[in-house]
């Protein structure tokens, strides 16, 4: 919906997190472009950059959804876990 992305699309994109009880430290993906992680430094932001198989701290989720018009099903996959999208 956001962005005009499909499930998929949506679901590799990068994603972060905001520490909320703590020092509101800003988590991002590893694969975040450096300028950005750059730039969210220099405005004061704490940075923890996260990787391998610490990602999944940023949920997961399999999607199916329907065109109201065509009915075509289409789906997606969370690629941080194992699973599948099923739609019939």
């Amino acid at each position: 919906v956001d962005f005009n992305m499909n499930s998929q699309e949506a679901l590799d994109a990068l994603r972060f997190s905001v520490d909320i009880e703590g020092a509101g430290t800003v988590r991002v993906e590893e694969d975040l472009d450096p300028k950005v992680v750059s730039e969210l430094t220099k405005k004061g932001h704490a940075i923890e950059v996260v990787s391998g198989y610490r990602r999944i701290m940023f949920g997961g989720a399999q999607t199916v959804s329907r065109d109201p018009e065509t009915g075509v099903l289409t789906a997606g996959s969370e690629p941080r876990k194992d699973g599948a999208a099923v739609g019939y």
